[in-house]
């Protein structure tokens, strides 16, 4: 059985962590087929929203730390992806949700970090410990988007103790979207990703540009950057397929063009 599994079904891509004996802990080797799935997921018109989930009970535990202690230093923070400068999930241009069962450390916090909605159980812990292993943050997502996500004085004091976020603190954060029992999980993460896979794809790529373009951008560049994709968007085929719908009762095809 393959340790990350890639499947694709009415335009949800799934990307599931499935190594529950090391509570999906990443080797290299893992995270560049993790890599590869978020690429192919990004690039596929056939995908208009990424869920990223791992098997029941286990998410991801961070990264293998015996395979970590086999590379050199320098090879060590090696990056993955195809922009070097991003954070991988952040850096794919569709919605991403992530479905968490459990323990997200470190890697793991960060990859529920770089989602942009997350759906958890109740048994869900996320552990930014890295400075316990001498360490920052290591994709960047917990002291770039985290403090933007709960507000810089939580954000602090995770990234600074390494302490637990349970699953009522983070809903209370407003870091977890929904929390659910634990076999609910499944099915309430995959509702959302249907949900918002029903939306124009079209409208959610730029949708998604701004929102994370905007977080450093000036007001008056973020306000010519939403005219430019708003003028993309009336000369969409999307936007005139999502107009006939509404005038014509019916349900929205979407294209993605």
């Amino acid at each position: 059985m393959r340790e990350i599994r890639y499947e694709v079904a009415d335009g949800v891509a799934t990307l599931t962590i499935d190594r529950p004996e090391k509570r999906g802990a990443m080797t290299y080797a893992m995270l560049d087929e993790f890599s590869a799935g978020v690429s192919r997921a990004g690039a596929d018109p056939d995908v208009a929203v990424l869920l990223v989930t791992g098997v029941p009970g286990s998410f991801c535990a961070g990264i293998d730390l015996a395979d970590l202690a086999s590379r050199s230093p320098a090879d060590r923070g090696s990056r993955h992806g195809d922009d070097p400068g991003d954070p991988l999930l952040m850096a794919c241009p569709k919605p991403v949700v992530a479905a968490v069962d459990g323990m997200a450390v470190g890697m793991g916090a960060e990859f529920a970090t770089q989602a942009d909605l997350r759906v958890i159980s109740t048994r869900a812990r996320f552990r930014w410990n890295f400075v316990h292993r001498g360490l920052v943050s290591d994709t960047g997502a917990g002291t770039w988007l985290l403090p933007r996500q709960i507000g810089m004085t939580h954000a602090m004091r995770l990234l600074y103790t390494g302490a637990d976020l349970g699953a009522d603190e983070a809903l209370a954060l407003g870091f977890a979207t929904a929390v659910v029992e634990p076999e609910a999980v499944p099915l309430a993460a995959l509702d959302l990703a249907e949900a918002i896979a029903a939306a124009s794809p079209f409208a959610l790529v730029r949708t998604k540009k701004l929102m994370l373009d905007g977080a450093g951008a000036p007001l008056r560049a973020h306000v010519h950057a939403t005219r430019t994709a708003l003028a993309e968007c009336f000369a969409s085929a999307d936007h005139a397929e999502g107009v006939a719908a509404f005038l014509e009762r019916r349900p929205a095809r979407f294209t993605g063009r």
